[in-house]
């Protein structure tokens, strides 16, 4: 079976510790704690290794956010994966900060990389996991939140967060969304 996961995120060193870019630090631990490493590829750092006997390709797309549908499209079709085993991982300002969500389908909430997997992959029904960032923001500043960095008291929480998540993503191949969810869900 072939599973493909989804870190999103935005490249360039200015967004590289971003609330935005939790997917591509989820990605990254996991790739790390699976022994490979990513090489740049079309429209995507990518990595793949397998884990009991599943496929798992990983990918942070270089498209930039709002184009990130296009690489997922992409990955879908070079490595023959059926959009149920698409984990998308995504900061989500819905839930709060230290909420882990994974969630079978569901809509992109206002999210422009959700909005572009949606448009060119096929709809909703795409399995995400929803790291929650919080909206401690002043109105109006929901951009300047998103890119900006996680705070020093979020920062601590941060490194047992990501593999909370990497445990979800192993899960999720290992034994499916309904258990995983059921299992390891958080807040």
């Amino acid at each position: 079976m072939n599973y493909l996961i989804v870190g999103l995120g935005n490249i360039g060193s200015e967004y590289a510790d971003t609330r935005h870019n939790i997917g591509f630090m989820v990605a990254d631990e996991l790739v790390k704690q699976a022994g490979a490493s990513f090489s740049l590829l079309k429209l995507a750092y990518y990595s793949e290794f397998k884990q009991r006997g599943h496929n798992v390709t990983v990918i942070k797309p270089t498209t930039y956010m709002n184009l990130s549908g296009k690489a997922v499209n992409y990955y879908m079709q070079q490595c023959k994966v059926p959009i149920q085993n698409v984990l998308v991982i995504v900061d989500d300002l819905a839930i709060p900060f230290g909420s882990l969500r994974m969630k079978p389908k569901g809509s992109s909430a206002g999210h422009n990389g959700l909005k572009s997997i949606e448009q060119l992959c096929g709809g909703q029904v795409y399995p995400r996991l929803r790291f929650g960032i919080g909206d401690n923001y002043p109105k109006g500043r929901q951009v300047d939140y998103v890119l900006g960095p996680f705070d020093k008291e979020e920062q601590v929480e941060l490194p047992a967060l990501i593999d909370h998540s990497v445990k979800m993503i192993q899960s999720f191949v290992n034994i499916g969304i309904e258990l995983t969810m059921t299992n390891l869900n958080t807040k």
